[in-house]
């Protein structure tokens, strides 16, 4: 239990100071949203970056990795598309938001912390396999069935919109032109390897600290009912569906991934809901829900993920 709490005690202390720094008033939510843009724009983007064109072409292409995660996802995503038209009773849109809570983890400002302390290893790799599912599937899958709820056009229409404005984000750019560089084996100078290296390590500590203070002030009175199956999508359904999926192609004979890497899929998918989710949600009337869903995974999280890593080890 010490050695568990050695590794994500640091994780979520750093959580702790962020809420406590804005609840005392020495950061104001403004603020945060600066330290965002900062990690959004440049911090994450190096990170990604240097994850991934620190890679063979071949090391990156993980096809267990890829159709586990995404396999998972897509079977999580269509519960929760099913439980909210058919027992909730949302709208297309709504449910698209909902579903979206449910797939779609906190890789870059939760899961690669926790994985570059407990499987320092493949930890970038683990990153930029779940980016590559994230950013180029899952998000313009859910924004496109949340779109569709709100206009009549072409689902490929909607998709093709979802992707362009997807590969204009910094982090995407960043993503490709990684596996560019990846591909052609093209070598950074190191006074630019460097300074990609120190914007990486802000990377880590500055999004926990704006995840934690993003929770301040937030309130779950009155919406345990609406959120409770997001939280069990996300932090159970998830990650067990990963773990099956892992087990089914072990059991199946076909040519198998490292056990590091079958660890860092399984740890990156049960990872609380995405920092993005409540601005995601806003258009479409779901912001309280889905920052108190935020709320929950985070504090939550701690006790799962904790209960994940004894597992794994």
């Amino acid at each position: 239990m010490t050695a568990l709490l050695a590794i994500t005690g640091p994780i979520y202390l750093i959580v702790a100071i962020g809420y406590l720094c804005v609840r005392a008033g020495w950061f104001a939510k403004a603020d945060l949203k600066v330290l965002g843009l900062f990690v959004l724009r440049v911090a994450l983007p190096a990170l990604i970056f240097n994850a991934v064109s620190s890679k063979t072409f071949t090391d990156i292409l993980q096809p267990q990795y890829l159709l586990v995660f995404t396999a998972a996802s897509l079977i999580t995503l269509g519960l929760g598309l099913a439980w909210a038209r058919w027992v909730r009773g949302c709208s297309p849109s709504q449910a698209g938001i909902i579903g979206m809570g449910m797939i779609c983890p906190n890789s870059g400002y939760v899961g690669f912390p926790i994985a570059l302390l407990t499987l320092p290893a493949v930890a970038g790799m683990g990153l930029a396999l779940n980016m590559l599912v994230e950013n180029l599937l899952l998000i313009p899958l859910t924004l496109m069935l949340a779109a569709r709820g709100e206009s009549r056009a072409p689902w490929h229409r909607l998709m093709l919109q979802s992707l362009r404005d997807l590969v204009r984000t910094p982090f995407i750019m960043a993503l490709l032109l990684g596996l560019l560089s990846s591909l052609l084996g093209l070598h950074m100078p190191d006074v630019v390897q460097r300074m990609v290296n120190l914007l990486a390590s802000a990377s880590a500590g500055v999004s926990l600290f704006i995840i934690g203070g993003s929770l301040a002030g937030l309130s779950l009175k009155g919406l345990w009912g609406h959120i409770t199956p997001i939280l069990l999508g996300k932090l159970f359904i998830q990650p067990g569906l990963v773990a099956l999926g892992l087990w089914l192609w072990n059991q199946s004979g076909l040519p198998m991934m490292s056990s590091d890497l079958q660890a860092a899929v399984l740890l990156f998918s049960a990872m609380p809901i995405m920092g993005i989710y409540p601005i995601m949600a806003m258009r479409h009337g779901l912001q309280d829900e889905s920052a108190a869903a935020q709320l929950a995974s985070t504090v939550l999280s701690f006790f799962t993920v904790s209960a994940l890593l004894s597992f794994i080890h």
